[in-house]
């Protein structure tokens, strides 16, 4: 049963920062891309971040330089780090693991901005 539990999530201060971990089981997890994802009340989901099995790393443009997606592999886990976060940051964050066309997702973790 392949299983991505997302944490980290909370509400934090306009300019602070969060650390959001996903770890995966179930799947051979260094084989597949990961990839972060959010969506806000009444917007469609968006691809925030993904990280390759080679650990190649690509961003959405608008978050460039304030997010940094990581992985380990000994650990099953991806991680988004996320600094100078602001009000418009404000949405549920899923973490996905895609291998070709297959994809398994998590529950998300809320993360609110807000002072």
């Amino acid at each position: 049963q392949v299983q991505l539990v997302e944490s980290g999530g909370g509400l934090v201060q306009p300019g602070g920062s969060l650390r959001l971990s996903c770890v995966a089981s179930g799947i051979s997890f260094r084989l597949y891309a990961m990839n972060w994802y959010r969506q806000a009340p009444g917007n469609q989901r968006e691809l925030v971040a993904t990280i390759t099995s080679a650990d190649n790393t690509n961003y959405a443009d608008s978050l460039k330089g304030r997010f940094t997606i990581s992985r380990d592999n000994a650990k099953n886990t991806v991680y988004l780090q996320m600094n100078s976060l602001k009000p418009e940051d404000t949405a549920v964050y899923y973490c996905d693991a895609q291998l070709g066309i297959r994809h398994y997702g998590g529950q998300g973790t809320q993360v609110t901005v807000s002072s």
